[in-house]
């Protein structure tokens, strides 16, 4: 009776925390207590990947690297990962990910694997959504998703457009995985960067650029990017929280932007 009782208190804490035993996190998506969500079962590297497939129409969802990792790739797989892959009925990842090849390994059979395009540009966005709503057979749920994004964006791009200073767009330089922020605002990129560390050439022709802002990636930043310039740096973050949604990501990035640049 005793140990029937502890494995009743075990299940509804595993239920409360949102995660299983080994604590990769899981989201199930429009699922109620004691019943498991339908469709197959997604296993994602990251927080990003598992985000698409959530907004594809996905209701079983678990990511392997903790969203509170910043740079995901530098992640330390956990036997418990392996086995959370080798029950999955889809596996999601990143190429530049160094972790893929086991990731591979460890797919069982039934498994299919799934290399995404990991960037945050609108169009990259909505095909990767798209991609995934095919595969998981919930092309209804993901148009409804691009559909809510794409007035989104544009609603935060008009926001934008209206916080410069005189109406002009401001000079701008952005990492490589940053531009898209760029676009989000509606300006022009006039120099990128990375995702290798910056040359002193480099360094050089981006200063002589004269930008107001350098849209940094925060998930892959090493400090300031333009010594010396009188550039301010906005830190974008790439990659969603915990709650597996898309949209903060771009609503976060638009907030810095709109700030920094009605007070230019």
């Amino acid at each position: 009776m005793l140990v029937g009782s502890l494995a009743a208190l075990s299940a509804g804490l595993l239920l409360l925390t949102g995660c299983d035993s080994s604590g990769t996190r899981i989201a199930k998506v429009g699922s109620s207590a004691g019943s498991a969500p339908s469709g197959p079962v997604v296993v994602a590297t990251s927080s990003w990947e598992a985000a698409l497939a959530k907004a594809a129409g996905a209701r079983n969802v678990r990511s392997i690297v903790p969203p509170s990792i910043r740079h995901a790739p530098d992640y330390d797989l956990k036997p418990s990962d392996l086995t959370a892959v080798a029950g999955a009925d889809d596996v999601l990842y990143a190429s530049f990910e160094p972790f893929a090849g086991r990731i591979k390994s460890a797919a069982g059979s039934k498994a299919k694997m799934v290399e995404l395009d990991l960037d945050d540009d609108p169009e990259t966005t909505r095909a990767n959504v798209t991609r995934l709503g095919k595969l998981f057979g919930t092309e209804r749920a993901a148009a409804k998703w691009n559909s809510a994004f794409t007035a989104e964006w544009n609603s935060l791009s008009q926001q934008l457009k209206a916080a410069r200073t005189g109406g002009k767009a401001p000079v701008v330089v952005a990492q490589a995985f940053t531009t898209w922020a760029a676009k989000l605002a509606g300006v022009q990129v006039a120099g990128t960067y990375g995702p290798d560390a910056v040359t002193p050439a480099q360094l050089s022709a981006l200063s002589a650029k004269k930008p107001a802002f350098v849209l940094d990636n925060e998930n892959m930043s090493t400090g300031t990017v333009l010594p010396g310039s009188e550039a301010r740096q906005l830190e974008i973050v790439n990659y969603p929280g915990a709650d597996l949604d898309l949209l903060p990501v771009y609503r976060k990035a638009a907030d810095q932007m709109r700030k920094a640049f009605a007070g230019s």
